[in-house]
């Protein structure tokens, strides 16, 4: 288990040193909580921080499981497999959508980077990994912006999950790889929500 986020960015960290060789990186820390662990990685080693709004889309009876997730410019990534199986009704899928990309636009307007990722090898973090939608959504925005080569970085990963995750990012940096789990918070002692006073902090060397 983590102290908290910030004993986990400090670990990501030390894990990267035989990843990040140079200043051609970028890291792109996912709000709220993987801003975080992006900002430790990020001034480690001295490279840029790109704050990313992405808001998860839950199960109609169970929120902390994503079936989906939308980033603030709506792309989105849903697992069709998952939809599926819960039955989920197509109109809850559009009304949440729709809700979500709102809530992340709102979110990225306070947060909003200038740093191009063109040609720039991308590292994106987050706090944990269960279903992998918000971190596959991730990677759809981040290919969009033209990266050279995007490796996801994350304390704890699903190992169901990261069979999948890996055909999505160039590779995938871990701590820890466990069995299927519910709720990232499991795995931190501290897991509290960030307010958008604290986010603003931790995102200050991005604007």
């Amino acid at each position: 288990m983590f102290r908290d986020r910030e004993d986990a960015g400090n670990k990501l960290a030390l894990k990267l040193r035989k990843t990040i060789k140079d200043n051609n990186f970028v890291v792109v820390a996912l709000l709220r909580g993987g801003i975080v662990l992006g900002k430790k990685i990020s001034d480690y080693f001295k490279v840029p921080l790109f704050p990313l709004a992405i808001k998860k889309i839950g199960a109609p009876l169970d929120s902390e499981l994503a079936i989906g997730a939308v980033t603030f410019d709506e792309t989105s990534y849903f697992d069709k497999d998952l939809i599926q199986h819960l039955n989920v009704d197509i109109n809850y899928i559009k009304n949440s959508l729709g809700i979500k990309s709102k809530e992340a636009e709102e979110l990225q307007r306070l947060f909003k980077s200038k740093i191009s990722l063109e040609n720039k090898k991308v590292i994106v973090v987050d706090d944990g990994v269960a279903t992998g939608a918000t971190v596959i959504c991730a990677v759809k925005y981040v290919k969009k912006l033209q990266a050279k080569e995007i490796i996801l970085a994350t304390p704890i990963i699903a190992k169901d999950s990261l069979k999948i995750i890996k055909n999505h990012f160039d590779r995938v940096v871990s701590l820890e790889v466990v069995q299927k789990f519910h709720a990232i918070g499991e795995f931190y002692a501290d897991f509290r929500q960030l307010s958008d006073e604290e986010l603003s902090v931790y995102c200050s060397v991005a604007n």
